[in-house]
């Protein structure tokens, strides 16, 4: 467990290269899931877990972690499966998702890969509406799970998403001009809360999945045009994707003369300074943490008030 916990604390050389590290996890003695190592603080043995009444039934407890006070949800119940048993022998993983931070109990942690985002597949077609898949890919010939965390925790603790009157009072946008925006994010609930957010902006949004089929929108959009950023002068992305991460798409479109001048803002669940780094390195307009919808909403207004 020591040489899991040393590598999760030096993996930031990946960012930017459409590459990623998995920690790898299982419920029981199947299948195996995956999280990206940078939403991972630390991997721990079980500590004992305090029950409090009105915690959601998928939350089996809370931590008390090194002076902090951290629910912990069974990823297991909360996907549909059985809940976690012989809890003193599970893991919990301790994550930083969407500006909280909260861990998840998984039954074994196997270890680190490295991958790269073009061999992480979007979800087989037929997993529904209902599946709780952002991607998989295969590794050693079995089906490696990577969780729609995002879906999880709204289903746990929904976020808010209407932009405070205070907020929507100070916006300049012309919102007559019903401009058109693309938004990207490999999680169906990210792109409806992104959605729900910017509604009142009176935005025309289309939405991808991905990275490159944004990046295919893009290019067949251009097709009929020497400036596409007259038609879309914006695009809200994700960072964490499938086929082609945000940065990699960031770095496309500015390498691309009918795309270049279309405004990137990123918007992501990962945060620091690293972040903040790349997104000067590939030519995004801002970067954004999830989930903050008064932010967001700024964010949009400014780039499309310039």
């Amino acid at each position: 467990m020591s040489s899991i916990l040393e590598s999760v604390n030096k993996r930031t050389q990946l960012v930017g290269q459409n590459r990623l590290e998995l920690l790898l996890f299982k419920f029981d003695d199947s299948q195996r899931f995956g999280i990206n190592v940078f939403k991972v603080k630390e991997v721990l043995q079980c500590p004992p877990l305090t029950s409090l009444p009105k915690l959601n039934s998928f939350v089996r407890g809370i931590a008390h972690i090194r002076g902090n006070t951290i629910s912990v949800i069974d990823l297991s119940a909360a996907t549909g499966g059985k809940p976690i048993e012989n809890i003193d022998k599970s893991f919990i993983i301790i994550s930083e998702y969407n500006r909280s931070v909260q861990g998840f109990l998984v039954s074994s942690v196997e270890r680190i890969v490295n991958m790269n985002w073009e061999g992480i597949m979007p979800p087989p077609t037929g997993a529904g509406k209902n599946s709780y898949l952002t991607a998989v890919a295969e590794l050693d010939g079995e089906l490696v799970e990577i969780l729609d965390v995002e879906k999880i925790l709204d289903e746990i603790s929904p976020v808010k998403t209407e932009i405070s009157k205070e907020i929507d009072e100070q916006l300049t946008i012309d919102r007559e001009q019903q401009y058109n925006v693309l938004v990207i994010d490999d999680s169906s609930v990210a792109r409806k809360q992104i959605v729900r957010a910017l509604s009142s902006l009176n935005l025309n949004i289309e939405t991808a999945k991905d990275g490159r089929e944004a990046l295919d929108m893009l290019k067949h959009k251009a097709e009929s045009s020497e400036d596409l950023s007259s038609d879309i002068p914006l695009i809200i992305s994700d960072i964490e994707m499938p086929e082609m991460d945000g940065y990699t798409l960031t770095a496309e479109i500015r390498g691309n003369p009918k795309l270049k001048n279309i405004k990137v803002v990123l918007h992501t669940s990962l945060s620091g300074v690293f972040n903040q780094a790349m997104v000067q390195k590939v030519g995004a307009d801002d970067f954004i943490a999830k989930f903050n919808p008064d932010e967001l909403a700024s964010a949009v207004n400014k780039q499309l008030s310039l």
